[in-house]
């Protein structure tokens, strides 16, 4: 199968239709009163789009499934990080995707989803032997760091009452360098991630190490995320494929069975279209590493920010305008505690802005150059500078894409601001909110979108807004005579 052929047979994700479906349910979100000024002064609220998650999760699955033999096992498990909302994991565990997860918390989600353990996935570099041991108990997959971990490993798989059903793997780093984004690199000569693959003697130490523990099972890796060509990610998947084959041949035997290839599929923040695809990525990987997929091993993949991030919408309400040095500023309630990366870091994740008017209508008019900026109490909460956008004025909307990873779906806590609510849409006759986690609409303000070109937008809870006195809790409130 040439790679033409397999991008043509694999589902895309369809831009023009979640744009249509943005729109919807911008308007019906204010008419529904999830956002807008009337009783309930929602100045916030963030949205997912349960019909893009899936359609997402489809065209993963069906990219790998048109290249590999019938019968290969693949796991395709959600990095938990990206997206952590229960919800949303128990969505994409019906879509038949498993977790990735990377702390005793991410675990916990996934359990709470109820995400079976032979679904998931646990990595880290610096697990703790509590949840060591809680991954060998339950059967989850563990992929150990380092040489110390490691350790750590051989002596509870020694002292475990029985035989440890949890498949165990080494994280390599095959050291192929950094993309475009340095904190996001995790396969550079230093990475903090995994045994080095180029260091002196690191190679002839990781066959050896594996054949002498017939329990490792799994080679792993992961070269990074935003900014790291697909083609780079596919070098770093042939150096482990080269390095499980020597393993194998010095065991005699099919020692390793399974690689776990990792995620981080590139995310275009630029426009609707979700580029690259995943047929693009097996496409590299093809050329990369073609026997890859010829059915020797199982897979396991770790998608994260690919899976989500075209389906979040932030809308925040414009509080004031003003003009200070002739330039125009829109002040309103979206900004570093939602878009963190995107404030401390404007130049390498920069953000779309959509503008619509109180009604939820998209904006018309001559573009006037604008900031957009946050509510924090600090001069770089900007969402953007000098962006063109019809003139803005208080009670009109902002409505920022691509936000369903990263973004508000793990909130900074600056100034005590309190997380929005979260809550997912579905459009199209009989839409129901089930998908998106909890049953009917969920939450004050929800139910049917009218009828007509507009067909029905129906929402469901994802996330409560945090109200202002679990923000205090949390702060220590009971506590607060323990300093005196």
């Amino acid at each position: 199968m040439t790679a033409g052929r397999l991008t043509d047979m694999t589902p895309e994700v369809d831009a023009k239709g979640a744009a249509a479906r943005r729109d919807l349910a911008v308007r019906a979100a204010v008419r529904q009163g999830l956002v807008g000024p009337g009783e309930r002064d929602a100045p916030l609220v963030c949205l997912l789009d349960t019909a893009g998650i899936r359609a997402s999760a489809a065209a993963l699955t069906a990219a790998f499934a048109a290249a590999l033999p019938p019968g290969t096992p693949v796991l395709h498990a959600f990095a938990v990080k990206a997206c952590p909302l229960v919800p949303v994991l128990r969505l994409l565990d019906a879509a038949g995707l498993g977790c990735e997860v990377a702390s005793a918390g991410e675990v916990a989600l996934a359990r709470a989803a109820g995400v079976a353990p032979e679904r998931t996935v646990l990595d880290s570099p610096a697990k703790t032997t509590a949840e060591l041991r809680e991954a060998l108990a339950l059967g989850i997959a563990v992929n150990a760091d380092n040489r110390q971990e490691l350790e750590r490993v051989d002596a509870l798989i020694a002292a475990a009452p029985g035989p440890v059903r949890s498949p165990v793997g080494l994280r390599i780093n095959p050291q192929t360098g950094a993309g475009t984004i340095d904190a996001l690199s995790t396969a550079t000569a230093t990475s903090k991630f995994g045994f080095a693959l180029r260091d002196e003697g690191a190679r002839e130490w990781l066959v050896r190490a594996c054949v002498e523990r017939p329990w490792l099972t799994r080679l792993h890796t992961h070269s990074g995320s935003q900014g790291v060509p697909l083609a780079l990610m596919a070098q770093g998947v042939r150096a482990v494929h080269a390095l499980a084959q020597e393993i194998n041949a010095a065991a005699g035997r099919r020692q390793i069975d399974t690689l776990d290839i990792g995620g981080g599929l590139p995310v275009n923040f630029a426009s609707d279209a979700a580029t690259p695809s995943y047929a693009d990525h097996v496409a590299a990987l093809r050329t990369a590493v073609p026997a890859l997929f010829d059915g020797s091993y199982g897979l396991v993949t770790e998608f994260g920010r690919a899976l989500t991030a075209k389906h979040g919408l932030v809308i925040a309400r414009v509080e004031y305008t003003k003009t200070t040095g002739s330039r125009p500023i829109a002040l309103t309630h979206a900004g570093v505690q939602l878009a963190t990366r995107t404030v401390y870091a404007p130049a390498v994740w920069p953000v779309r802005i959509l503008a619509y008017d109180g009604r939820g209508v998209p904006k018309g008019g001559a573009p006037l150059a604008q900031d957009v900026a946050g509510p924090a109490c600090f001069a770089g909460d900007l969402l953007a500078e000098a962006r063109p956008l019809p003139p803005l004025g208080p009670g009109d909307l902002i409505a920022v894409p691509d936000t369903g990873a990263y973004f508000f779906t793990a909130h900074y806590g600056y100034n005590s601001l309190p997380r929005p609510p979260v809550h997912g849409f579905t459009v199209g006759d009989g839409a129901g909110g089930d998908g998106a986690g909890g049953d009917g609409a969920g939450g004050e303000g929800a139910g049917e979108e009218g009828a007509g070109e507009e067909g029905a937008v129906r929402f469901a809870l994802v996330r409560p807004g945090q109200p202002l006195a679990a923000l205090v809790a949390e702060a220590g409130a009971e506590q607060r005579d323990a300093l005196l």
